[in-house]
């Protein structure tokens, strides 16, 4: 497996602390049968900037440690930018680093807002030569209450990925069923972990792809599974027209 969305170069945000922690991570994602990671610390979140030149040093340095201590994993240099009005000029001065250098750059939402400029902003991204991927849309309360709102961004060309434990239950039954309907929508195109630990905020990429299996079949595992490969590629991934999820009516109000 390909793990896309990880927290685990040591010490530089709010995922692993110390390389201990890294090499902990790393030889727990290989026992789920993950072989390659892309680290992606957080950027411009408010509380964390990670730019290009650090995260490409740390990859490095990272990979160095994992063939010394004989850990069977790979990992590839990204970064998870919060969404902000200087991205296209990070993006043109190399301070933001694409998925493994590809065209794919990672957009992140606070946790209960999407700001009105986004739908915009998604665009410029895309006119300068890049492809956002936006990061866990089903844990966001803005496009949980209003999905027409993600809707609308795949649909002029955004990407979008679930979080793993989001679909295994680990943030409630109702982001799981939310998860789904992305799923079922053809409004999300990757599953990856977002881990920051091996305890509270682990992998569990296996039980993802088996929940997928379980309520979509095999083909979409296959699918979700080479879309990780094409990404890290640089390739065009698999995806379908996105369909609206409709709120159902309470009492004949949404």
């Amino acid at each position: 497996m390909i793990d896309i969305h990880c927290h685990i170069l040591p010490g530089i945000d709010d995922g692993a602390q110390a390389i201990t922690d890294s090499l902990a991570m790393a030889q727990t994602a290989s026992e789920q049968g993950i072989h390659t990671i892309v680290a992606t610390p957080h950027h411009r979140n408010g509380a964390y900037d990670n730019e290009k030149n650090d995260i490409l040093h740390y990859t490095t340095q990272l990979n160095d440690q994992l063939k010394e201590e004989d850990i069977p994993v790979t990992i590839l240099p990204g970064q998870e930018t919060r969404i902000n009005g200087d991205m296209i000029d990070e993006i043109n001065n190399g301070q933001i680093q694409p998925l493994n250098g590809t065209k794919y750059v990672f957009v992140e939402f606070s946790s209960n807002h999407v700001p009105r400029y986004a739908k915009q902003m998604l665009f410029d991204i895309q006119v300068a030569g890049h492809i956002p991927v936006i990061v866990h849309p089903e844990r966001n309360s803005a496009i949980y209450q209003h999905p027409s709102i993600l809707h609308e961004f795949v649909q002029k060309g955004a990407l979008t990925q679930v979080t793993a434990a989001s679909l295994a239950g680990k943030f409630g039954k109702n982001i799981r069923k939310f998860s789904h309907q992305l799923i079922d929508a053809n409004m999300t195109h990757f599953i990856a972990s977002d881990a920051h630990n091996t305890t509270t905020r682990g992998f569990v990429m296996d039980e993802a792809y088996q929940e997928l299996s379980d309520e979509h079949g095999q083909d979409m595992t296959y699918l979700f599974m080479e879309n990780a490969q094409l990404l890290i590629n640089g390739q065009n991934v698999n995806k379908d027209e996105p369909q609206p999820i409709k709120k159902k009516k309470f009492l004949g109000i949404f």
